[in-house]
């Protein structure tokens, strides 16, 4: 079990919802919020750089840390395999700062198991046709990549009722203030502020 004076966010979403679009400017809005970079056996897409979207890792390095118990939780999607690394979680959790975490449902529910309080938000596409459209135009992938996605994000939506907080994505900027609003009232649910309203009374004496 991870103990952690920081609170921990699990964000997912199927792929073209908008979920790196939000993750990303919260992390850059927000003080106290990182985001956890994964490690991926998948090799880096063009623009990516290692220690900023993934921590690029081959297989046998992959599985030296699953030896290890280097992982908090770790996952296969397709034929490749990510994972949380549990050192850098720690210690960032440790320092008091909040932890974005961005996985698919497998990997978010094996993390909600060692971490049972982590605050699960799922990001929505208003339809399934938009998300269809979405994928299209970002020209990344191919007509059969682009079904196989569609499958998936079907799939990953029938755990929804696993997640705390749902974001439809219809309008960026209302689903931003959504998410916005979900970290900073979990901030300051009184189980976190506690020992400050405690160190108040004290004052008084």
């Amino acid at each position: 079990m991870v103990q952690h004076p920081g609170s921990v966010f699990v964000v997912s979403a199927p792929s073209g919802a908008g979920k790196s679009t939000l993750t990303q400017r919260l992390v850059a809005s927000l003080p106290d919020l990182v985001f956890s970079v994964s490690f991926t056996t998948r090799k880096p897409r063009p623009g990516e750089v290692d220690g900023r979207e993934y921590f690029f890792v081959d297989d046998t390095t992959f599985d030296a840390m699953v030896r290890e118990d280097a992982f908090v939780e770790w996952v296969q999607v397709y034929a490749n395999r990510y994972g949380t690394g549990r050192a850098w979680l720690e210690e960032m959790l440790a320092s008091g700062r909040d932890v974005l975490l961005d996985i698919e449902t497998t990997g978010a529910a094996n993390l909600h198991r060692v971490i049972p309080d982590a605050c699960m938000i799922f990001v929505l596409p208003p339809t399934a046709a938009s998300l269809e459209e979405r994928l299209r135009t970002r020209g990344k992938d191919s007509d059969e990549q682009i079904r196989i996605r569609l499958q998936h994000a079907r799939h990953e939506l029938t755990f929804y009722p696993d997640y705390d907080y749902l974001v439809i994505n219809d309008d960026i900027e209302r689903a931003y203030r959504q998410f916005e609003g979900i970290i900073l009232a979990t901030r300051a649910r009184r189980e976190r502020m506690a020992p400050i309203a405690q160190k108040l009374l004290e004052g008084f004496a």
